[in-house]
């Protein structure tokens, strides 16, 4: 088991629809264990598992939801 923690900065979040739609889908994801998103600070923090999910594949989930993940 190999927990990770990354600090993604998130273009195109401005609301409470915006934070939960991003929460819901990266915490819906095998291997994550909690999403914390900061919206004045355009910044989605997740702590996963990095046996189960890779970074890629949060990335890739984030922009499915619409928004551009700075890499």
């Amino acid at each position: 088991m190999s927990k990770e923690i990354v600090n993604l900065t998130v273009d195109g979040m401005s609301c409470s629809h915006c934070e939960n739609s991003v929460k819901k889908s990266v915490g819906d994801l095998k291997g994550v264990d909690g999403v914390k998103v900061d919206l004045k600070g355009k910044k989605v923090f997740v702590e996963y598992d990095a046996d189960k999910v890779n970074l890629e594949t949060i990335i890739e989930t984030i922009e499915d939801q619409g928004y551009d993940v700075e890499k």
